[in-house]
């Protein structure tokens, strides 16, 4: 079986995050001698050698403070990402401050505001990696509808971008959230592996032992997400035999809790149009009556949906940017439509959709991190509209 459908496009944020991978294949003391460079070119344009001895010093230390850190991630069992890229990332942008500082104003005062960026740095990669990755957020979403029939609320949990690589205090938080939250429903939209984990048995076993869990909690269905992520020759083995409705360009009607529900899984090929025409294909005649979820792993068909007339539409796929600028927001979504549903609430005619920033990180040489950007559940409170 292929690894991607014929119809897949990789978008510009998966290529870069497999050439950033090619790096991670270097152990962080080959380029050592590298690293130390970084450190005189940061004290070159300083002019004078005490400033310049200073100065190189300043950046050397703090780029070996980058290393300590990031090695320490998978030893504490956090993230099990690769040293070399992040690194390698961090210490260009370091060397790049030092040396315009010097270039621009090569006084001692200087390099005491050098340091303070510098310290800035360090504080924004510890927490970027250290604590926000792990501070799980859970978003509450009210929708009524007059589909919606019985008094009954109806309780939603959606679930995306797990990418497992190993247990961490975010997977350990995700079932306890779940268990407290008692949703009637889990809706899952894709990427339960990472890039680096996409081969790895022991990773499949521990994934499929968090959805098992997860299960346990309330009926579950799920869609598969990016193809490069949840490859077709790895995916269907690890919901084989779990508890899990698996809906691969399909539809079913269930009730819950007194609710008739139509739910729509396709399977993201990442081409808006013949996705788009797959969903047309499966609700030819419209939503009908039924209140109709769509679930599919990337907002990008938010047109569709609004033309099918969709009532909820719940995808992922963004991670809200990952590493997001303060009043700005994300830098990249991997959506075609970039910060158009970049993450959160949107409704366009007769559709609400969500867009959530999922729980995990990007994979291969993409730093293991997040930004204003922290990882989410979803819990959607369907009820009546109230006459």
């Amino acid at each position: 079986m292929e690894d991607h459908p014929p119809d897949y496009r990789p978008n510009f944020v998966h290529q870069a995050i497999i050439l950033a991978g090619l790096l991670s294949r270097v152990p962080p003391l080959l380029i050592s001698p590298a690293l130390a460079g970084m450190g005189a070119i940061g004290a070159w344009p300083w002019g004078q050698p005490p400033l310049q001895v200073a100065a190189g010093a300043l950046t050397l230390l703090t780029i070996v403070g980058d290393g300590v850190s990031l090695a320490l991630l998978p030893r504490r069992g956090r993230s099990y990402g690769p040293i070399t890229p992040p690194l390698v990332a961090l210490a260009v942008v370091r060397a790049a401050l030092t040396f315009t500082l010097g270039a621009l104003w090569p006084l001692w005062s200087a390099l005491g505001l050098a340091a303070v960026l510098q310290l800035a740095i360090t504080a924004a990669h510890l927490y970027a990696t250290w604590i926000e990755p792990f501070h799980l957020k859970v978003t509450r979403v009210e929708l009524a509808s007059s589909k919606l029939q019985s008094a009954s609320p109806l309780r939603v949990l959606h679930v995306s971008d797990i990418h497992f690589e190993g247990w961490t205090p975010r997977d350990r938080r995700l079932l306890e959230t779940a268990r407290e939250l008692a949703p009637d429903l889990i809706l899952i939209t894709g990427d339960y592996l990472s890039l680096s984990s996409v081969e790895d048995p022991v990773t499949h076993d521990g994934v499929r032992d968090l959805l098992a869990s997860l299960a346990a909690v309330a009926p579950t269905y799920a869609i598969t997400g990016s193809p490069p992520v949840d490859p077709p020759h790895v995916v269907p083995a690890i919901f084989t035999g779990l508890p899990i409705t698996w809906l691969l360009d399909e539809m079913v009607d269930l009730r819950v809790k007194g609710h008739r529900l139509r739910l729509v899984g396709l399977r993201c090929a990442r081409d808006r149009r013949r996705d788009g025409a797959r969903l047309r294909r499966l609700l030819p005649e419209g939503a009908g009556e039924l209140f109709t979820i769509l679930l599919y792993h990337s907002p990008d068909l938010m047109p569709d949906a609004v033309e099918v007339g969709v009532d909820l539409y719940l995808a992922g796929h963004t991670h809200g940017g990952q590493i997001c600028l303060p009043l700005f927001g994300a830098l990249f979504t991997s959506s075609d439509f970039w910060k158009r549903y970049e993450a959160g609430l949107y409704r366009e005619g007769p559709t609400t959709l969500y867009v959530s920033r999922g729980l995990g990180v990007e994979g291969l040489g993409a730093p293991r991190a997040r930004f204003l950007a922290p990882p989410e559940l979803v819990l959607v409170t369907l009820c009546p509209t109230v006459a």
